[in-house]
Protein backbone atom coordinates (compact mmCIF):
# COMPACT_ATOMS: atom_id res chain seq x y z
CA UNK A 1 0.00 0.00 0.00
CA UNK A 2 1.25 3.51 -0.91
CA UNK A 3 0.01 6.93 -0.30
CA UNK A 4 1.59 10.56 -1.48
CA UNK A 5 1.16 13.07 1.21
CA UNK A 6 1.60 17.31 -0.08
CA UNK A 7 2.64 20.11 2.20
CA UNK A 8 3.18 23.73 2.11
CA UNK A 9 5.77 25.23 4.44
CA UNK A 10 5.98 28.76 5.03
CA UNK A 11 9.87 29.13 6.57
CA UNK A 12 13.38 28.57 4.88
CA UNK A 13 14.04 26.05 8.08
CA UNK A 14 10.97 24.08 9.58
CA UNK A 15 10.04 20.41 11.01
CA UNK A 16 6.33 19.99 10.71
CA UNK A 17 4.74 17.26 12.84
CA UNK A 18 3.18 14.54 9.91
CA UNK A 19 2.61 11.59 13.03
CA UNK A 20 -1.14 12.04 12.90
CA UNK A 21 -1.26 11.87 8.76
CA UNK A 22 0.51 8.95 8.95
CA UNK A 23 -1.18 7.61 11.70
CA UNK A 24 -4.91 8.37 10.27
CA UNK A 25 -3.37 6.65 7.20
CA UNK A 26 -2.39 3.19 8.54
CA UNK A 27 -5.45 3.00 10.56
CA UNK A 28 -7.46 3.55 7.09
CA UNK A 29 -6.06 0.64 5.46
CA UNK A 30 -6.53 -1.61 8.72
CA UNK A 31 -3.37 -2.75 8.84
CA UNK A 32 -2.19 -4.80 11.96
CA UNK A 33 1.13 -5.29 11.93
CA UNK A 34 4.41 -4.00 9.51
CA UNK A 35 6.27 -1.44 8.93
CA UNK A 36 5.56 1.45 7.41
CA UNK A 37 8.23 3.99 5.41
CA UNK A 38 8.10 7.49 5.26
CA UNK A 39 10.14 8.94 2.46
CA UNK A 40 10.55 12.80 1.21
CA UNK A 41 10.62 13.47 -2.25
CA UNK A 42 13.27 16.03 -2.18
CA UNK A 43 16.44 16.77 -1.77
CA UNK A 44 16.52 19.63 0.42
CA UNK A 45 13.61 18.07 2.75
CA UNK A 46 14.19 15.43 5.07
CA UNK A 47 12.47 13.05 7.55
CA UNK A 48 13.32 12.14 10.95
CA UNK A 49 12.16 10.69 14.19
CA UNK A 50 12.37 13.68 17.07
CA UNK A 51 10.75 14.88 20.38
CA UNK A 52 7.62 15.78 19.86
CA UNK A 53 6.10 17.29 23.32
CA UNK A 54 8.60 20.70 23.79
CA UNK A 55 8.54 22.89 21.01
CA UNK A 56 11.66 24.10 21.76
CA UNK A 57 13.55 20.68 20.64
CA UNK A 58 12.43 21.79 17.11
CA UNK A 59 13.93 25.18 17.90
CA UNK A 60 17.40 24.22 18.89
CA UNK A 61 17.60 21.57 16.29
CA UNK A 62 17.42 23.88 13.74
CA UNK A 63 19.67 26.36 15.11
CA UNK A 64 22.23 23.83 15.69
CA UNK A 65 21.88 22.82 11.95
CA UNK A 66 22.25 26.28 11.04
CA UNK A 67 25.11 26.12 13.50
CA UNK A 68 27.01 23.19 11.33
CA UNK A 69 25.72 24.01 8.15
CA UNK A 70 25.42 27.77 7.96
CA UNK A 71 23.56 29.10 4.97
CA UNK A 72 26.60 31.42 3.13
CA UNK A 73 29.44 29.61 3.45
CA UNK A 74 32.11 31.15 0.96
CA UNK A 75 33.61 28.15 -0.56
CA UNK A 76 30.03 26.96 -1.55
CA UNK A 77 30.22 25.83 -5.26
CA UNK A 78 26.31 25.12 -5.90
CA UNK A 79 24.71 27.41 -7.94
CA UNK A 80 21.77 27.76 -6.53
CA UNK A 81 23.24 29.06 -3.05
CA UNK A 82 21.40 26.00 -1.29
CA UNK A 83 24.39 23.36 -0.24
CA UNK A 84 23.06 23.95 3.33
CA UNK A 85 20.14 22.51 2.80
CA UNK A 86 20.99 18.93 0.49
CA UNK A 87 23.62 18.57 3.49
CA UNK A 88 20.82 19.20 5.90
CA UNK A 89 18.55 16.56 3.99
CA UNK A 90 21.82 13.98 3.89
CA UNK A 91 22.10 14.48 7.56
CA UNK A 92 18.43 13.73 9.02
CA UNK A 93 17.93 11.42 6.45
CA UNK A 94 15.33 11.49 3.32
CA UNK A 95 13.25 8.76 4.92
CA UNK A 96 12.76 6.69 8.36
CA UNK A 97 11.18 3.28 9.11
CA UNK A 98 8.48 2.94 11.95
CA UNK A 99 6.68 -0.55 13.02
CA UNK A 100 3.53 -0.73 12.75
CA UNK A 101 1.93 -3.27 16.03
CA UNK A 102 -1.53 -4.02 16.69
CA UNK A 103 -2.46 -1.37 14.43
CA UNK A 104 -0.74 1.88 15.70
CA UNK A 105 2.93 3.18 14.87
CA UNK A 106 5.19 1.98 17.72
CA UNK A 107 7.04 5.02 18.71
CA UNK A 108 7.85 6.20 22.08
CA UNK A 109 6.02 8.43 24.37
CA UNK A 110 7.57 11.48 23.27
CA UNK A 111 8.62 10.61 19.45
CA UNK A 112 7.14 12.11 16.58
CA UNK A 113 7.30 11.74 12.78
CA UNK A 114 8.59 15.09 11.27
CA UNK A 115 9.10 16.71 7.79
CA UNK A 116 11.89 18.71 7.57
CA UNK A 117 12.46 21.83 5.50
CA UNK A 118 15.34 22.83 4.75
CA UNK A 119 14.64 25.63 1.57
CA UNK A 120 12.17 27.01 1.95
CA UNK A 121 9.15 28.12 1.82
CA UNK A 122 7.86 26.26 -0.74
CA UNK A 123 4.49 25.76 -1.67
CA UNK A 124 3.94 22.09 -3.27
CA UNK A 125 6.43 19.46 -0.61
CA UNK A 126 5.71 15.75 -0.77
CA UNK A 127 6.38 12.78 1.05
CA UNK A 128 5.36 9.22 0.23
CA UNK A 129 4.69 6.54 2.77
CA UNK A 130 4.55 2.68 1.70
CA UNK A 131 3.31 0.31 3.85
CA UNK A 132 4.69 -3.33 4.48
CA UNK A 133 2.14 -5.77 5.97
CA UNK A 134 3.48 -8.44 7.94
Amino acid sequence: MFKQFQLSTNKRDQMIEITASVEEWVRETGVTNGIVIIQSMHTTAGITVNENADPDVKTDFIRRMDEVYPWNHVKDLHGEGNTAAHLKTSTVGHSQTVIIQNGELLLGTWQGIYFCEWDGPRANRKYAVKLIES
